[in-house]
């Protein structure tokens, strides 16, 4: 979506206030955070010079962040960054950057494209899976802490996984009373 809308123009006035083009009010960083995070493009330009200040503003959002305790780059990320722009490196940097953010977008929206497209066998093995751990963790309680999943009087499934997981604790049982002896 953010790549076929038109970036949401920010004009920051000789105040230092910044005023959204398409609300007709003003804005705060976090304001421009918060529509970064939702997907949206901005750019935030000087109203009198027409100077493209979006760099400056989400550099200052990225130090905000990470002087909140917000940290998302690591200390040896930082100081790379900064040796970068003293070195022949500086032109490569940008370009694998942005290369590795794309990397990583792409990989992460593959992985909620394939959970959603997740094949019904699959989904009902994980959702039988999750009702033996309900069962299992019953058994172990006693059927207390407020849990919702069946009881050791009302076994789901026929009580087969339930049986068994008694028989397992049983057994469990009567190595731990040996080992007391």
């Amino acid at each position: 979506m953010a790549e076929t809308q038109k970036p949401l123009l920010i004009k920051r006035y000789a105040s230092r206030r910044l005023y959204n083009t398409e609300t007709s009010d003003y804005v705060t960083l976090e304001d421009i955070a918060g529509f970064i995070r939702d997907g949206r493009d901005v750019q935030i330009v000087d109203l009198k010079s027409g100077d493209d200040l979006t760099r400056q503003y989400l550099l200052q959002i990225v130090a905000e962040h990470e002087s909140k305790g917000e940290s998302v780059l690591p200390i040896n990320v930082l100081t790379d960054l900064v040796r970068s722009y003293t070195t022949q490196a500086t032109s490569s940097v940008p370009q694998f950057l942005a290369q590795t953010f794309e990397m990583f977008r792409d990989s992460q929206s593959k992985w909620v494209e394939n959970m959603g497209n997740m094949n019904p066998s699959m989904a009902k093995s994980l959702e039988a899976m999750q009702a033996q751990q309900e069962a299992f963790l019953k058994a172990m309680t006693g059927g207390v802490a407020g849990s919702t999943g069946p009881t050791m009087e009302t076994p789901a499934n026929g009580g087969d996984d339930l049986d068994d997981i008694k028989k397992q604790l049983a057994e469990l049982q009567k190595k731990l009373s040996k080992l007391d002896k």
